[in-house]
């Protein structure tokens, strides 16, 4: 199977940085394709950004232009590199594994105005 642990959310302003992190260990498979998902309060999860082995990446088009996706060479930790945040980035982000469908337990990202 397959564990991720996030870490990095915290409470921000409007215009600032933050990076998640998601550390990724056990099954490779499981671990090739991941992603970043997030879950606002009162609305579904929606996809915000992801990445495989192969470097192929993908970044929803509301987070477009300020958030970038990035893994370790060895692939075991994947990042989300996030700039210019609005409060409407305001949820819970979570690492998911794309084949197993596996999530992690989610880290608060809080922006206020």
């Amino acid at each position: 199977q397959v564990q991720l642990v996030e870490s990095g959310g915290g409470l921000v302003q409007a215009g600032d940085s933050l990076r998640l992190s998601c550390a990724a260990s056990g099954d490779t498979n499981c671990i090739s394709a991941l992603s970043w998902r997030r879950q606002a309060p009162g609305k579904e999860r929606e996809l915000v950004a992801s990445i495989t082995t192969g470097g192929t990446t993908y970044v929803a088009p509301s987070a477009k232009g300020r958030f970038t996706i990035s893994r370790t060479s060895a692939n075991n930790t994947i990042y989300l590199q996030m700039r210019n945040l609005k409060p409407e980035d305001t949820a819970v982000y979570y690492c998911r594994s794309t084949r197993c469908a596996v999530w992690g337990q989610g880290t608060q990202v809080t922006v206020s105005s």
